[in-house]
């Protein structure tokens, strides 16, 4: 869809708190953890490194704090090749955090304090306007101001790019935001909160995205981990299977998804195309531990659909 194009990731950047636990504690209860790790992380940054490492030219707009968890993410995605002009510091406000716990089934719980990811302004991306110019591909998050996220998509549609939004974490989000959107892309849970629609199966994560298509959304894909995804756009709803793998921690596999979504589209697949290389990029990411750490490179996913066919 954007041959050899550009992608700029407006959104967050934390550092991920992680503790291993035998399960997930009830409330009030204290139990022992196992392993604690310390990585890089936040919706953006997960997604901006998914896209680099699958071959995505990738420049970040964010910001973050003048602390030691602010000067590491600047360090962190420079390691990983992706631009960071856009990346600005708060000198009030301290850096992101989140703390997450992941169970001995691979799931997690993520609690986050979003910091100076809170502070990118509207006219930060307005001084970041040839940072968006140069790219083709916008893929925003909700891990930072909605009147942000709603100006990034305005100055994108507006300019004619392909604007990605990943509702997450799950907010209600104003009508007029939709058509702005070439894509959007919620979990099952996400889904149903824009839609009103509990999502469960296939079914009725099909009502869920007619709903969504009805607000404006121009194409939908509804992201249901091991079961796949829907892909439903003008012109036909398809299921794309997930490969059956055996998770450790799904941490980053939405971002990891869209960040491969991203680079592919701006390789120049066409979108069912695009959206089957994320999946398959989602399913090994959920087989290591961490966020940024269980990113694939493209040459895994390139053996992983080779050993597929």
């Amino acid at each position: 869809m954007a041959k050899n194009g550009k992608i700029a990731v407006i959104g967050s950047s934390n550092t991920d708190l992680v503790v291993n636990t035998p399960h997930f504690p009830a409330p009030g209860e204290t139990i022992l953890g196992r392993q604690f790790l310390m990585n890089p992380g936040g919706k953006g940054a997960n997604q901006a490194v998914a896209a680099a490492r699958l071959g995505g030219r990738v420049a970040f707009i964010g910001k973050t704090g003048n602390d030691y968890f602010g000067r590491e993410t600047r360090k962190n995605l420079a390691k990983e090749g992706i631009e960071l002009a856009g990346l600005t510091t708060d000198s009030d406000t301290p850096s992101g955090i989140a703390q997450i716990t992941v169970n001995e089934q691979g799931e997690n719980t993520i609690v986050v304090a979003p910091g100076a990811n809170m502070n990118l302004q509207p006219d930060d991306l307005d001084r970041a306007s040839d940072i968006i110019e140069e790219a083709s591909i916008l893929l925003i998050q909700l891990e930072i101001p909605l009147k942000t996220v709603f100006h990034a998509a305005k100055k994108g549609f507006k300019s004619g790019k392909i604007v990605i939004l990943n509702p997450a974490p799950a907010a209600e989000l104003p009508a007029e935001l939709f058509p702005n959107l070439t894509l959007i892309t919620p979990n099952v849970h996400e889904a149903g909160q824009l839609s009103g629609e509990t999502v469960n199966d296939r079914l009725s994560a099909l009502k869920s995205a007619k709903i969504l298509r009805k607000k404006g959304g121009k194409n939908i894909l509804i992201t249901m981990g091991e079961k796949g995804a829907l892909l439903y756009t003008s012109r036909s709803a398809q299921i794309i299977p997930a490969p059956e793998v055996q998770p450790v921690d799904t941490t980053a596999a939405g971002d990891c998804l869209n960040g491969a979504l991203s680079a592919a589209l701006a390789r120049g697949e066409n979108l069912s195309d695009a959206v089957r290389f994320a999946v398959k990029a989602a399913s090994l990411s959920v087989m290591r531990p961490g966020a940024q750490n269980s990113l694939p490179y493209l040459s895994e996913v390139d053996i992983s659909k080779t050993n597929q066919t």
